[in-house]
């Protein structure tokens, strides 16, 4: 049977750079819908959900900030965000809304696709390590990993995760009490490592942080290092 394409939604109100990045992705198998609004994104979204979002920051109507944060509140689908060159917290902002990678402009439409392929391989990856019979299950504090489902529990319920968060903590339960640096997050969840782009862990941990109140664990900041996952006592 022929494998189903992944649908991305492209958001951006300069025509030229949505007509590049969906020819680009398009030829790449992916089936591409592109709007020069978020809100059209949005309303599209509501009809039928795609499998990741591509969102500029600047555009008329709802920026991409807001449609980032709107799609975070029902979905947990990946988001990469645009953002300007000139405006360093742009990328900062977007990912302590939610969204699980950044682009900066001007870019290479080659770029681009680079980071798609790597967030979706990122997702299908983790679904398909495991079979139910090699489910594997790890814990710490009132957090529970199960990677056949991949789900991270806290209290017996399902956290709420982003792809990019659950693949941090994830990596972080894996390896509980040991310090992780930012950039050993950074190549092995994002595939890059750059001392600018390090900032993208500390939202991700911030956003982390939040969720896993109650559960038992925290993640402590080693100074000038990375981070440790440890359990409260």
């Amino acid at each position: 049977m022929k494998e189903e394409r992944k649908k991305i939604y492209v958001a951006d109100d300069d025509d030229n750079i949505r007509g590049i990045v969906k020819t680009f992705l398009s030829s790449d198998g992916y089936e591409v819908e592109d709007f020069p609004t978020g809100d059209l994104l949005l309303a599209r979204f509501e009809e039928s959900p795609c499998d990741l979002a591509i969102l500029d920051v600047m555009m008329p109507g709802s920026d991409g900030f807001t449609v980032c944060k709107t799609l975070r509140e029902k979905s947990t689908v990946p988001i990469i965000m645009l953002t300007a060159r000139d405006a360093e917290n742009d990328y900062a902002m977007g990912m302590g809304l939610g969204s699980d990678d950044y682009i900066t402009k001007p870019f290479s439409a080659m770029a681009l696709m680079l980071r798609v392929r790597a967030l979706f391989r990122r997702v299908e990856f983790e679904s398909r390590k495991y079979t139910p019979d090699e489910a594997q299950r790890q814990e710490v504090g009132n957090l529970t990993l199960d990677e056949d489902r991949r789900h991270i529990l806290m209290g017996g319920q399902p956290l709420a995760l982003t792809p990019t968060e659950y693949e941090v903590l994830k990596y972080l339960m894996e390896r509980a009490d040991q310090a992780v640096s930012r950039e050993e997050l950074l190549n092995a969840v994002w595939g890059y490592e750059t001392a600018v782009e390090t900032r993208a862990t500390d939202d991700t941990v911030r956003r982390l942080r939040q969720k896993l109140e109650g559960g038992g664990v925290n993640i402590a900041a080693v100074w000038g290092y990375g981070f440790r996952l440890e359990e409260i006592r």
